[in-house]
């Protein structure tokens, strides 16, 4: 493949990379090129819904390693950064949930001066990647290659749970994912048959068989190789050796928010005196590239279950086995969920536009294990809530650690630098501790183990936010669009200052959207798909959610 030239390279088999093949190479004449770092997403634990947080968030398997630097406003912990190297990206390892967001964040991007990517504008590639349960409406999508569900989990808890939310103000909602999504709500997951339904199995697993599309996995990207201000090819290494590849049209980087600037500026794109501090020849002095990084934190509230549930009698290790079984070769069974079902969102002043806390329920311990009469005892069974900060104030940061290709950057997330962020959460968890004493749940819940009963006032919960706190693992905005000269894109996703080379992955948006980011990215890159073939934009949605 060396010395070959496509029209296009992609740069990450992610959830964008694999929606750009699939649209790119629908038209027969374009030759079309992805190079992924990992390797194919065959490991068969992927498709076993029930696994994701142990494999791929606790082992860490098909992971790139990232951790940040020790973080000053949380107790100068280390905090995991779980990044996925394998086809399919994250879409491949998360928790399969879909949300996109509230209407307002697409508006508030547009209010910026990003024109054509206001919720009307991009309400149009959410629907055309989805398929739907409930149905093709005009604010979903029944046609998409991506299949959406809800939860299927049940749990005696689930619905005194909704219960308690609506005494706090929280209604029920049928579709969070219409454009309006404050109340509590069944999630909506990337589940089909039972099965993880990756942007690979959706994507790029159909166009595979396309002869003008090719996928070179284990192919790390050095840089990319830029001449006379123009991208005009990518440096991989790959079985030990270095190659090159060029491009006729464009070479579209769609690494994620931690790979994509980290490959912009080993290619000489970024701020000038960092590069030129790992002696890297500089291109375009673009200062905003690895800026702007922002991710969801969360901490939450956890009671012990006055009986047991239902999924700890599943974790006993004989009927997990042939739960993890079922689900794996015949796609049904208790292992094709996980102790979720629902979530909520809301606003902590009616005044936002958009929620500014997310909940994440769970019905079972976090670190629920397998085990056995007589071997090894179960667990202590719990239920609560992860309050999520959805719109942080603080940025962080990605800076080089070496012009080496093969050494990670280095990630300062830098968590509630501003103070607004720890008052914002601090007052979501007590909003989840408020939800968990309402009376619909009071029979199910024993003590309070997390925080405690006696962590009450502001310095000891924000002590054990800072303690306890976690990512969500949602990073954005580190090689933003926008309309303004500073920014690393512009509103059609191109790199300021090199001809034929775009963006498209999480890096690109502006801040964080109200939920878990998977469903926006895959909408930028549909959107970035009818960018780059220079296609009209789809039709501006007629009708809007009430904000």
């Amino acid at each position: 493949m060396a010395g070959q030239e496509f029209d296009y390279i992609i740069i990450g088999a992610g959830s964008a990379g694999c929606v750009l093949a699939n649209r790119l190479s629908e038209n027969p004449d374009i030759r079309v090129l992805v190079l992924e770092a990992g390797g194919m997403d065959d490991d068969p634990w992927i498709k076993v819904p029930l696994v994701w947080m142990r494999k791929f968030v606790d082992e860490r398997h098909h992971d790139w390693g990232y951790d940040t630097e020790p973080e000053p406003q949380t107790d100068g912990r280390v905090l995991e950064c779980v990044r996925a190297r394998v086809v399919g990206g994250c879409s491949s390892i998360n928790a399969m949930s879909y949300v996109r967001g509230h209407a307002a964040d697409y508006d508030r991007w547009a209010e910026t001066g990003l024109t054509g990517w206001s919720y009307a504008d991009v309400l149009p590639y959410l629907n055309r990647s989805e398929t739907w349960e409930g149905g093709e409406s005009a604010a979903r999508g029944g046609r998409g290659p991506l299949r959406i569900r809800r939860s299927s989990y049940e749990d005696p808890m689930i619905e005194p749970v909704v219960g308690a939310a609506g005494e706090i103000g929280l209604a029920r909602l049928d579709d969070y994912n219409s454009g309006d999504n404050v109340g509590v709500s069944r999630m909506q997951q990337n589940i089909h048959h039972g099965r993880r339904w990756s942007a690979a199995d959706a994507f790029l697993r159909p166009a595979l068989t396309r002869p003008n599309l090719k996928l070179q996995t284990e192919a790390h990207v050095n840089r990319i190789v830029i001449e006379n201000g123009r991208a005009a090819g990518v440096s991989y290494r790959r079985g030990g050796q270095n190659r090159r590849v060029t491009a006729g049209r464009e070479i579209i980087l769609s690494g994620g928010a931690l790979n994509s600037p980290h490959i912009l500026m080993l290619s000489g794109v970024g701020p000038a005196d960092q590069l030129a501090r790992h002696g890297i020849p500089v291109v375009a002095d673009v200062p905003a590239v690895g800026r702007n990084l922002q991710d969801h934190i969360a901490a939450g509230v956890d009671y012990a279950r006055a009986q047991p549930g239902p999924f700890r009698k599943l974790s006993r290790w004989d009927r997990l086995a042939v739960g993890i079984a079922q689900a794996r070769w015949s796609g049904v069974g208790p292992a094709t969920d996980f102790p979720t079902g629902i979530v909520g969102f809301l606003r902590t002043d009616p005044a936002l536009a958009a929620p500014d806390i997310q909940f994440l329920f769970t019905f079972t311990n976090r670190f629920a294990h397998p085990w056995f009469p007589g071997i090894k005892a179960p667990f202590e069974d719990r239920a609560g809530a992860r309050a999520v900060l959805l719109h942080p104030e603080s940025r962080g940061r990605i800076e080089l650690a070496s012009a080496d290709p093969m050494r990670l950057p280095r990630l300062y997330q830098n968590f509630f630098g501003v103070p607004s962020d720890m008052a914002t959460l601090r007052t979501g968890v007590r909003l989840a501790r408020e939800l968990f004493s309402q009376a619909p749940v009071g029979p199910f819940l024993g003590e309070e183990r997390l925080p405690g009963a006696g962590v009450t006032d502001d310095a000891g919960l924000d002590a054990y936010i800072r303690r306890t706190c976690t990512t969500v693992h949602h990073p954005c905005g580190t090689c933003r669009m926008g309309a303004d000269e500073a920014s690393v894109l512009d509103g059609e996703l191109k790199v300021r200052g090199v001809e034929g080379l775009r963006v498209a992955d999480a890096s690109a948006m502006p801040d964080l959207i109200s939920g878990n980011i998977h469903a926006a990215v895959l909408m930028i890159a549909e959107k970035a798909s009818d960018l780059i073939l220079r296609k009209p934009a789809l039709p501006v949605a007629e009708t809007r959610a009430a904000a």
